[in-house]
């Protein structure tokens, strides 16, 4: 997906607001099987922040970064073939995974 985002952001110039780092962030996981590593991998690291507290584990919170991150960027590495957002976009990246599994969840084509 070639996009004037894209373009920008491999040109090496910041993407300055989120709104324009969405089609990027949409660009980069054009493959199926990488937004389902990320569903997976959102999904179960939300599920470990919040059973932290109820369980009193605190640590299960830590364990969401690598249940959250690992397969999203197996996914990058052997599916899209392509560096993660994360790397130079960390916040927005987080919030566009969450939008991008509630987008799914409401069965909204993105």
């Amino acid at each position: 997906m070639s996009s004037p985002e894209a373009a920008t952001a491999e040109a090496g110039s910041r993407i300055e607001s989120f709104r324009t780092f969405w089609p990027f962030y949409l660009g980069q996981h054009s493959r199926w099987g990488t937004r389902f590593l990320h569903y997976l991998g959102t999904s179960a690291a939300l599920l470990l922040v919040a059973a932290a507290p109820l369980l009193h584990r605190p640590k299960l919170a830590l364990l969401a970064l690598a249940a959250g991150y690992a397969p999203a960027w197996l996914a990058h590495l052997f599916i899209e073939k392509n560096r993660p957002a994360t790397f130079r976009y960390p916040l927005w990246s987080l919030l566009a995974d969450f939008k991008m599994l509630g987008e799914a969840i409401r069965h909204r084509r993105v």
